[in-house]
């Protein structure tokens, strides 16, 4: 089950035993998802719903607070809208609804952003509208970059009202209008996770905290994972441009005694400094195994390295530690 259907299923087991945190929660619904509509028997309020228990649940409240009837209709997917949708319709009572809810002004005007009484309410109030306002319109993307709390909003002043509210909670909240809809979206993980216990869902708070543990463990595998890599290919290059050192120490030493065979693995581990054993092997005419460029190179060194002894002259080791002095002295100049 994804996340969105996870926080609304527990949010619809949240019992609000104080009437006006009722009131508010079935405020938010309509507000944010409610419109009114003129039909020949007068004015309507319906508010379209993506799940039947949510609407089932807004007519509850409803019926606890007012005391109005309302109506269910399940609308099919169809031309008009792919999705399924849930339409509670008030009519008769509508004006009781309206005033118990505080959804218009003294003035008669609809209330713009939510009712005052809920602003500046109590804080099981806030919390109320909010889950009222994430059942009728939220979502919740899983942890990852593109994490998200959203409510659609129907407007501006409802988005600043919701944004308001978040302020209520100690949660900061943003606006953002896409594709003409305004939202209020949360990104930030540890907000994500207090919004979902203010609203009511302690459950799935839990189990977005453990997903985003894992998302952070998984992120920080990855990261010590491409350091290693890094780290490897580092000491593969380090080995590999060794060993082109020795093998031009090993030609020096070995002159025009150079079998053949062990000269071509010689040059072209000269020639390609960086290149793998597996690339060089690509390289030589015919080609060769990786393993077979490695046991010609080591045959090289070792036959040089006695010619070295014999010889009492520096062997190829030799001129890695000269390389490697002269980068050390490098290093304090430039220190200097």
């Amino acid at each position: 089950m994804a996340l969105t259907a996870k926080v609304k299923d527990e949010l619809l087991s949240v019992r609000a035993t104080q009437a006006s945190a009722q009131i508010a929660e079935a405020t938010a619904m309509i507000r944010y998802a409610g419109t009114y509509e003129q039909t020949p028997h007068g004015t309507v309020l319906r508010v379209e719903l993506a799940e039947h228990p949510v609407a089932e649940r807004l007519q509850q409240l409803l019926d606890a607070t007012t005391g109005v009837a309302t109506t269910l209709e399940v609308i099919a997917p169809g031309s008009a809208s792919k999705e399924r949708k849930c339409v509670v319709t008030v009519s008769e009572g509508l004006r009781e609804v309206v005033r118990k809810l505080r959804l218009i002004t003294a003035s008669g005007h609809p209330v713009e952003g939510m009712p005052h009484t809920i602003i500046s309410g109590p804080i099981a109030d806030v919390e109320a509208a909010w889950r009222g306002a994430f059942l009728a319109r939220g979502s919740l993307t899983e942890p990852g970059r593109t994490a998200a709390l959203e409510v659609a909003c129907p407007e501006e002043t409802a988005a600043l009202a919701l944004v308001g509210l978040g302020h209520r909670l100690d949660v900061a909240t943003r606006t953002k209008e896409t594709r003409g809809i305004e939202r209020v979206f949360v990104r930030d993980g540890e907000t994500i996770a207090i919004l979902l216990s203010r609203m009511g869902a302690p459950l799935a708070r839990l189990e977005w905290d453990e997903k985003r543990k894992r998302k952070q463990l998984r992120a920080r595998s990855g990261q010590r994972l491409a350091t290693f890599d890094d780290a490897n290919t580092r000491r593969s290059a380090q080995a590999a441009a060794a060993a082109a050192r020795r093998v031009e120490r090993a030609m020096e030493i070995l002159g025009d005694n150079v079998p053949e065979h062990l000269a071509e693995a010689g040059y072209l581990r000269v020639e390609h400094r960086h290149a793998s054993l597996e690339e060089l092997g690509k390289l030589a005419d015919p080609q060769m195994t990786k393993d077979a460029v490695a046991g010609r190179i080591r045959r090289l060194l070792s036959l040089a390295d006695k010619e070295a002894k014999e010889l009492g002259i520096p062997n190829t080791q030799a001129a890695v530690e000269q390389a490697e002095r002269g980068a050390a002295d490098d290093d304090v100049s430039h220190v200097k």
